[in-house]
């Protein structure tokens, strides 16, 4: 069996992967065959670790794959047999000795098995394990500080609990100072795994910052201070000595590693770094400029691949500079270190980082072969994180920091950039291009910001930080034509387009029917095409300009043939640029022959990538063509092939969405509904039910006449299948589709709400039913808010059913008013909160005793169990409860189960009361009022690092003044204040804009309700205002006095 395991393992090294297959498959056999045999066979091997390096090895790799296979149930991958307390006790001494083994192999192999072995057997079958790692690093030994380095890397971040950080952080953190500062006896990488256990642990203590706060405060400041400092020392170092080696990187390890945790410091104890910025700052820029030009060596050059590391990690150049940008660009957001950003060191530091932003040899090589990873990047969306997006991110941040100080060093730079491209060119050097690029790339990257500070620094007569005009006009019109440079090429194209508000109709119109031309050409390459069309985009991009609707067809005939040879992020690309440009005038420049071919192309796209999405244009060609095969699509799609149906049915929806507002025509619905209800009636796939569940929605806010005429021939008709499939959906115990669901019920009350009524006490006695097993609270929202709309336009109809009601022994109404109370703060969306409010204002009102004798939860209960401190707001305690950070806690599970949360019991009117109060509280007016109150102090500073801060600052929570008055007025219930009407539109359904509720005036309407009541002493008023609280009241009394 022994030398089965030993032919397996040497077969699993093979070159020939089908070799290497059979290998794995026959070692998976023999773990099934001979659990026991392998157990012991790998003990025995590994306690003559030191005698057989090959076999201890081969044996380590054996071990790994049984762990995970076979210790314990805690592994997904668990497969039975686990072996004895005994047996695991030896096998985690064997591998613990494994640490210190002299081969570095087998040291890496046995720390990821004890890793793994940690995760289900530590602290409670592996107590020891901690002081034996940290007993481990205070050897003095290399190879086990090696090997303990490696557990512990992975063991600080996942498996410490709350209560264990502090003590082990006491132990650990001064063991880790000291090897990082013994150079002489430990490895770079063994020293950079230091810096990064230490990450880990300022990332725990920030973690128990609100439970410990004063031991964590004590721990801040007489830890990090030494590490700082240690920090200072070792990036005073001069960089280049790390990066002239030929064997290997790996000082640079230490470096990557410094780098990040300086930023992790910086967001989590920023107080800390406060006397430090000014000093890393300079050291980030001496970096840069150090480093720049073994940059250029190994990755623009193309003189050989970077030495790398003298371990299996990877060490790559873009690993430091990355993490370098990051943390100045953190520093600079942060509005810290002012005096550090003057004119030099803000030139330089823009400088280097136009070098970094270069296109690197391998971008050259990927974006020429690969036209969607070269839309990706230059798609802030999707591109993904690089030295050049990073450098790009961090030009972001300067120019927000100092808009016009920016712009000017860009001026600055930008030209020294385009001087030296032009004696590099004149010099003959190939390359001459790339730094050019990279200009523009990143003045283009800045494009809406620099536009801004012009505007603003025109406005306020003063000169133009930056003449982009000159570079329009002078730089960007000679490099259209240099195809043997594409990506500089396409550039320029990129880079007019992105300035296009700033060039004359005539300018613009070159630049366009340039740009067609590459898009025509068949022998332009794929960076110049792709960048043609980007421009397009564009210049295409508000569809206000009138003066381009004379190209659009052009345009549009143009990039009809990408839609057949494009695919994922560039077929997006290409169709987001068909649909700027049929925004210009509304497309009325399509012809019907035009819109045929047009619609004819996006279908094959659609049927092709089963995810497509309409164009606007001429709908009733669009209709004929599209809606048969979508029909068609929907009926015959296999149940296996659910994405078929999904995609066809969100076309349809799309389809439906922009139809005219006199109908979907004559004969639409027929020809859909019968494969749509099929296949909603038969399918249990959740994307196709709530595809179709928003179909049906949209159909009923468009056309709901056509839903209610028609029939399936068997006397059914479409409003009865609508609500078969509302009945599926509410016994589902899948809550997923959430407000889709709620959305229907609501149009189809709103919309045909006589229709319903026939049978609108049994789709009433559903949905309180399903409220007692809900779980989600947008499934609950779903349910609760068709209540309130009905509640709010026929109460007392709707009440007397749910009191008749009964569900588990429990009135229909009492699970209704329980479920609303308990999640009524938590209802997403405009429309939505108000109509809740409006409905619990309708049942305060209505004075039933049903309603005056149902008890609900009321507030938490704040004890020593969960209380997380004081408020620390310079404003009132009531302005901390309105932003929700007065006293509390975040519970975990484990918290939770031991400390459940408790709340007092109340009647349903308080309950009532103080719900229309929080809404009045988190919105409009009166939730500035407390901000006159006194401040409340705590005795444990803040580490928020504002000792810096002005008056003004202080006294708007770090905002300028009209940052803060616009933060005020956009706070409110769901994100903004309750009585602005003018976001509906752009922050709700479309659905709900014309809507009286969505128009009325909420806040004249809360008001006079409170004075009614006080007038009347509706539902013993006066008695239920003793009983609120100190904002409540105080809330109360300013709405009163209105």
């Amino acid at each position: 069996m022994a030398s089965q395991i030993t032919e397996c393992l040497a077969a699993t090294l093979n070159p020939d992967p089908n070799a290497r297959v059979a290998a794995e498959l026959k070692l998976s056999e023999l773990f099934a065959a001979s659990g026991n045999f392998f157990r012991n066979s790998a003990q025995n091997d590994l306690i003559t670790l030191n005698r057989n390096r090959f076999d201890a090895f081969a044996t380590s790799i054996v071990l790994r794959k049984y762990i995970r296979e076979r210790w314990s149930p805690y592994f997904d991958s668990f497969k039975g047999g686990a072996p004895s307390v005994e047996v695991k006790v030896q096998i985690r001494q064997n591998v613990f000795q494994g640490l210190s083994d002299m081969n570095r192999r087998i040291r890496t192999l046995c720390a990821n098995t004890l890793t793994f072995i940690a995760k289900s057997d530590w602290p409670d079958e592996y107590p020891e394990l901690l002081s034996s790692l940290i007993n481990l690093l205070s050897s003095g030994s290399p190879d086990s500080v090696h090997g303990a380095m490696q557990v512990f890397t992975e063991f600080i971040k996942d498996d410490l609990t709350e209560d264990q950080i502090l003590p082990v952080l006491r132990q650990l953190l001064p063991v880790l100072l000291t090897i990082l500062g013994s150079k002489d006896t430990y490895t770079a990488l063994t020293r950079a795994r230091t810096v990064s256990v230490f990450r880990q642990c300022v990332a725990a203590l920030y973690m128990v910052k609100d439970q410990h706060p004063q031991a964590t405060k004590e721990a801040a400041s007489t830890i990090l201070p030494v590490w700082l400092e240690a920090f200072q020392v070792l990036l005073n170092i001069d960089p280049k000595l790390d990066v002239t080696r030929t064997d290997n990187w790996d000082g640079l390890a230490i470096r990557i590693q410094v780098f990040k945790t300086l930023d992790k410091i910086l967001v989590t104890f920023p107080r800390a770094m406060t006397t430090y910025l000014q000093g890393f700052l300079t050291a980030s820029l001496v970096h840069l400029q150090a480093l720049h030009p073994a940059f250029t060596e190994y990755y623009l050059s193309s003189s050989g691949a970077a030495p790398g590391s003298s371990e299996d990690d990877v060490i790559e150049l873009h690993q430091l500079i990355c993490p370098i940008l990051d943390f100045a660009s953190a520093v600079t957001r942060g509005g810290k270190a002012r005096d550090w950003f003057n004119t030099d060191n803000l030139g330089a530091l823009i400088t280097a980082i136009f070098d970094f932003v270069q296109m690197t040899d391998e971008d050259e090589e990927m974006w020429t072969n690969n036209a969607n990873a070269f839309v990706q990047q230059e798609d802030d969306s999707t591109q993904s994180y690089s030295v050049r997006v990073a450098g790009f991110d961090f030009l972001g941040s300067l120019i927000d920091r100092n808009p016009a100080q920016t712009t000017q060093v860009f001026q600055l730079v930008a030209r020294q950039v385009i001087q030296l491209s032009h004696q590099q060119r004149e010099a003959g050097r190939q390359d001459w291009w790339r730094p050019l690029e990279a200009a523009l790339a990143a003045v283009g990257s800045q494009a809406e910001a620099i536009l801004d500070c012009i505007e603003d620094e025109e406005d306020s007569g003063r000169q133009k930080p930056i003449d982009i005009e000159y570079l329009l006009s002078n730089v960007v019109p000679s490099i259209l034509n240099l195809s043997q440079h594409p990506f500089l090429q396409g550039r320029g194209f990129v880079f007019a387009s992105q300035y296009s508000k700033l060039l004359p109709i005539t300018l613009a119109s070159q630049y366009l029917d340039a740009a067609l031309q590459v898009i025509e050409a068949a022998e332009a390459g794929i960076p110049v095409k792709i960048s043609a069309v980007k421009a397009v985009h564009n210049f295409f991009q508000d569809g206000t300009d009138t003066s381009l609707a004379a190209l659009a067809p052009r345009v549009t005939k143009g990039l009809g043939p990408f839609l057949f040879i494009t695919s994922e992020d560039t077929l997006s690309l290409v169709l987001e640029t068909l649909s700027v440009v049929l925004e210009v005038e509304k497309a009325k420049w399509l012809t019907t022959e035009m819109a045929d071919s047009l619609v004819l192309a996006l279908l094959e796209v659609w049927n092709k990538n089963n995810k497509a999405s309409p164009v606007p244009g001429v709908y009733e060609t669009v209709v004929k063509q599209a809606l048969p095969p979508l029909t068609a699509a929907i009926s015959s799609a296999k149940a296996n092939e659910s994405w078929i149906a999904e995609s066809a049915i969100e076309f349809v929806t799309s389809l439906i969405e922009g139809s005219p507002d006199t109908g979907l025509g004559d004969g639409f619905f027929a020809l859909i509904a019968p494969s749509l209800f099929k296949c909603l009636g038969e399918t249990e796939d959740r994307d196709v039910l709530q595809n179709g569940i928003s179909c049906l929605t949209v159909i009923i806010l468009k056309d709901s006449n056509q839903l209610l005429s028609w029939n399936d021939g068997n006397g059914r008709s479409g409003l009865e299948h609508t609500l078969t499939l509302i009945a599926k959906t509410l016994e589902s115990q899948d809550e997923s589709g959430g407000l889709v669901i709620g959305h229907l019920i609501i149009h189809l009350l709103r919309k045909v709400g006589e229709s319903v009524l026939p049978v609108l006490p049994q789709l009433l006695q559903a949905m309180v039913g399903r409220m007692t097993s809900a779980k989600t609270a947008t499934f609950l929202q779903s349910l609760v808010i068709p209540f309130a709309f009905l509640i709010n336009n026929q109460r007392n109809t709707v009440l007397s059913l749910l009191e008749g009601m009964s569900v588990n022994g429990r009135s229909g109404l009492d699970i209704l008013v329980q479920t609303w109370c308990e999640n009524a703060e938590t209802f997403h969306g405009f429309w939505p909160a108000r109509i809740s409010t409006l409905g619990l204002i309708q049942l305060f009102v209505s004075e039933r005793p049903s309603l005056q004798h149902l008890i609900v939860k009321g507030d938490i209960i704040v004890n020593s169990a969960n209380k997380n401190g004081k408020c620390t707001s310079p404003h009132s305690p009531l302005l901390c409860s309105t932003l929700f950070i007065r006293a509390s806690v975040i519970m975990t599970r484990s918290r939770t189960k031991k400390t459940p949360t408790e709340f007092t019991s109340i009647s349903f009117p308080l309950k009532a009361l103080k719900l229309i109060l929080r809404d009045v509280q988190s919105g409009g007016e009166s939730a500035t009022i407390s901000a006159r109150g006194g401040a409340a102090t705590d005795d444990i500073g803040s580490d928020d690092g504002d000792e810096d801060w002005t008056e003004e600052d202080k006294l708007n929570q770090g905002f300028m003044e009209d940052e803060f008055a616009f933060l005020s007025d956009m706070i409110g219930p769901r994100g903004m204040a309750f009585d602005n009407d003018d976001l509906t539109q752009e922050n709700d359904d479309e659905a709900f804009k014309d809507d009286p509720v969505s128009k009325m005036d909420m806040q004249a309407h809360i008001i006079s309700f409170f004075k009614e009541c006080a007038a009347h002493n509706t539902n013993v008023f006066s008695a239920l205002v003793g009983q609120l609280n100190v904002e409540e009241t105080l809330v109360l009394r300013q709405m009163l006095g209105a």
